[in-house]
């Protein structure tokens, strides 16, 4: 948390796969920016509405504050779960309330929670062997 001249800020970070989200929380009117776009006009509905959920949850307490978000790398669906995260991580700092945390996690865990799975990488075994995955080799004929 940092403070600015008596203004309250609180920088938190989401992340998800290689996707890389940055939140910067302060107080104000509930406006939401990501990647210097309103959130309105950022990715697909699908995306939004999966942003919105934990504003949704926080109910009046996200409307005390606007969310600035700079979201990097990965895939649209990766970035919009990192954001997500970001913003959960970010508002239960600033307001420092375990009833919303414990309702972030009841509700999903990985609004809170890092997820540290990855793909794993490319393991080469014969010919045309990248088209099916990682581990997966070329099927064999018994007769």
């Amino acid at each position: 948390m940092v403070k600015k001249k008596g203004k309250k800020i609180v920088l938190a970070v989401g992340k998800r796969k290689r996707a890389i989200a940055r939140a910067k929380i302060e107080p104000g009117i509930g406006k939401i920016v990501i990647n210097s776009r309103p959130l309105e006009l950022w990715g697909t509905e699908f995306s939004r509405m999966a942003i919105k959920e934990p504003l949704l949850l926080a109910e009046d307490l996200a409307k005390k504050v606007n969310i600035y978000v700079n979201v990097k790398s990965g895939g649209i669906t990766g970035q919009t779960e990192a954001i997500r995260q970001a913003i959960a991580k970010g508002l239960v700092e600033f307001f420092k309330d375990e009833n919303l945390k414990s309702k972030f996690l009841q509700y999903d865990r990985h609004l809170l929670i890092y997820d540290h799975r990855r793909t794993e990488p490319h393991h080469a075994s014969g010919k045309g062997a990248s088209k099916r995955g990682s581990r997966r080799g070329k099927q064999k004929s018994k007769r």
